[in-house]
């Protein structure tokens, strides 16, 4: 993206915006509903916290771009951009969350930390898994294609200015860790300005890896056989887009059996005057170049944060179907939340969306459309049927809504309005608002998302109000809405998904409610409903030793032979870092006992990474990594006689709430007499 290195906010804050300039209604469309003006006096302070209800957010720190989310083990796996040092340093590593049904997240920590390698840090870029072992980590291995800078000098690390280039890492262990594969790219810059953003797929028919890397004005295509040596086949130019970044191609199958392929590209249209989310064409794809059914893109969003969008496949391969998640911000106002202040993170995603390919009135014949997942519904906790609800010009229709994370669902035919929509994020006194709905003028008709009656980022109110032509003649009388509420946006989904509007939107904590308005005449709601979710946050993985210092972590103790054992700078197969703990200790004679401090057994999942001698517990001599309950192992693995770290995952769910310790056991003095641990988290 534009930024690649989000470090101290340099704009400035939410709150100092939201005081210094009344919220009026941005246009005469949504004007006739919304206030003329709003003077914001809740300090963020006040709110207990800002953190979304059903949508995914970083757990701490700052988030942006999302890399495709893969499949592995029937779990979905998805890494994005992180930066641990938000606000003080720059540079972003990618984190890891999972996923089974695309609502609920669990973290799972960082998968691959910057300043690992000569390149500092990880941008954006695209995991695959190898199945057949192209390039030679091993089958099922999952290799990463990022950007990152070649052998960045201390100022280019600085301000992000060093050149930019491809990179291959791997991870033998699905993903949750990565090594770098040298510190060599596999696609040098060659002089290029803008180079990023590598998206890998398989071609299937041809039997090769193909990429797609961003240029600024254009986006080039490369093919290769083992993910190590690329070549540059083709390029597709857009000069009229503004920056374009992440791309994205995949084939799906229309309703009517056909088969296409789609390219997609989030173009930073604000450069231009246009939007800045996810730009995409249906065409021909065969193998090298691309060729667009039309010139003109279609947008899968007309709000203003959803950038830096990813699709992925379906569970089953089927090619029905896609999904998608996007970025809930903008770079032309990236640091103004009241999430970092009260919440001490900045990251928020979309809903995960499906995508279907459907006929339309496009040039192109085809058009993508957006629902929310269907796994939404599982993480209902009410549904309120209200039926028709006849609204008359005038004064709004207050509905009896109190809940900040919730669904509306309604087809509202406009009778004789002129404007009609919903009021949400609604003060008590109804002077405060973000607005959605439709407006049917003589010449044309279009949807619309208004947050300029609300607390809202953008501080020269430029964008405020989004809009898209509906779908039928500027006569249509029906508008089919699905409007997802949480605490910090609008998401909007018009006539079954044909154009989806996706905005931030910082209502004041105490502005929960929601009305029904019609200007210029009367309107009917058909098949109100109302559906409230549940919180799906879970907690963040916690670290519980990386040894990755001079010195055993903070509360770890050595003995015997073992005492004033330190972390070893290492390169092992599955090691994360630099460092690992090695009771080699100079000899395989070293015999001792290293064992971490006590800590209570908060999340299910206790992961480590083990190598070294095959000495299980209870064959004495051993080598064994033991998990021990009032002193007693209760959990215990062991090493291969090899140097390949391998990860170990033990299921605590009877052990919730218990403190327990974890113990190195280094008895053995014979060949493979030492064990290597490195890497231990516990999480969901």
């Amino acid at each position: 993206m534009t930024n690649r290195n989000p470090g101290r906010v340099l704009a400035p804050t939410l709150l100092a915006l939201a005081l210094a300039a009344p919220l009026a209604a941005a246009t005469p469309t949504a004007g006739a509903a919304a206030p003329a003006e709003v003077r914001p006096t809740t300090t963020t302070t006040e709110a207990t916290t800002y953190r979304p209800v059903y949508h995914h957010s970083v757990p701490d720190h700052w988030k942006n771009d999302p890399q495709r989310p893969i499949w592995v083990d029937g779990e979905l796996r998805y890494h994005y951009l992180y930066n641990p040092d938000y606000d003080e340093k720059v540079g972003t590593s990618w984190r890891l969350t999972a996923s089974s049904d695309g609502v609920v997240f669990r973290d799972q920590g960082v998968a691959a930390a910057k300043g690992t390698n000569a390149n500092y840090d990880l941008w954006s870029g695209s995991t695959v898994v190898d199945h057949d072992d192209t390039a030679g980590f091993g089958a099922g291995a999952v290799i990463m294609l990022v950007t990152q800078m070649d052998h960045p000098t201390l100022a280019e690390i600085a301000d992000a200015s060093g050149p930019q280039a491809q990179f291959l890492w791997y991870s033998t262990d699905g993903g949750r860790t990565f090594r770098p594969d040298g510190d060599e790219p596999v696609m040098a810059n060659g002089g290029r300005a803008d180079f990023r953003d590598p998206k890998v797929v398989w071609d299937e028919e041809r039997g090769r890896w193909v990429a797609l890397v961003a240029e600024a004005d254009r986006v080039s295509f490369w093919t290769s056989p083992d993910l190590h040596a690329w070549e540059r086949v083709s390029e597709l130019v857009r000069d009229d887009l503004g920056m374009i970044e992440c791309p994205d191609l995949f084939r799906i199958r229309a309703a009517d059996g056909t088969l296409h392929w789609v390219l997609g590209v989030s173009a930073n249209g604000y450069l231009t005057g246009d939007r800045a989310t996810y730009a995409y064409w249906t065409g021909d794809f065969d193998g090298e170049t691309f060729t667009p059914d039309v010139a003109d893109p279609q947008w899968l969003d007309h709000g203003f944060d959803w950038y830096g969008a990813v699709t992925w496949e379906d569970r089953d391969g089927s090619l029905d179907r896609r999904y998608a998640i996007g970025w809930m911000n903008s770079w032309a106002y990236p640091h103004s939340t009241p999430t970092w202040d009260v919440d001490g993170f900045n990251g928020t995603d979309s809903i995960v969306r499906e995508l279907r390919l459907g006929a339309s009135d496009d040039p192109s014949g085809y058009s993508l459309l957006s629902r929310p997942v269907a796994a939404l519904d599982d993480h209902a906790t009410s549904t309120t049927v209200l039926g028709d609800v006849d609204v008359p010009a005038g004064d709004p229709v207050v509905l009896d809504q109190q809940e900040v994370a919730y669904r509306i669902e309604t087809t509202v035919s406009r009778g004789t309005a002129e404007n009609v929509g919903l009021q949400l994020r609604r003060s008590a006194d109804g002077t405060r608002h973000a607005d959605v709905g439709a407006f049917f003028g003589d010449d044309v008709a279009y949807s619309y998302l208004n947050r300029g009656g609300t607390v809202q980022p953008d501080a020269s109110r430029e964008k405020l109000e989004s809009r898209a032509p509906l779908a039928g003649a500027a006569g249509s009388d029906d508008v089919r809405l699905t409007v997802l509420v949480d605490r910090t946006s609008v998401e909007v989904f018009v006539d079954d998904g044909r154009v989806v509007h996706s905005s931030q939107v910082f209502g004041r904590p105490e502005d929960v409610g929601a009305a029904l308005y019609a200007v210029g005449g009367t309107a009917t709601f058909r098949d109100l409903t109302v559906t409230t979710f549940g919180d799906v946050n879970r907690p963040a993985a916690r670290l519980i030793a990386d040894f990755e210092g001079d010195a055993l972590p903070a509360g770890w103790t050595a003995t015997g032979g073992l005492s004033g054992l330190a972390p070893q700078v290492s390169d092992l197969a599955g090691q994360a870092g630099h460092r690992v703990l090695d009771t080699f200790a100079g000899a395989d004679a070293a015999t001792g006992v290293v064992t971490s401090p006590p800590f209570v057994v908060d999340r299910r999942w206790l992961r480590l990474r083990v190598a070294g001698g095959d000495h299980p517990l209870g064959v004495e001599p051993a080598t064994s990594v033991n998990l021990l309950l009032d002193g007693r192992p209760v959990r215990t693995a062991t090493g291969n006689d090899d140097a390949t770290l391998r990860l170990v995952e033990w299921d605590l769910a009877d052990l919730q709430g218990r403190t327990v310790q974890l113990q190195v056991l280094d008895d053995a003095t014979a060949d493979w007499g030492h064990l290597v641990v490195d890497h231990v988290t516990l999480s969901d």
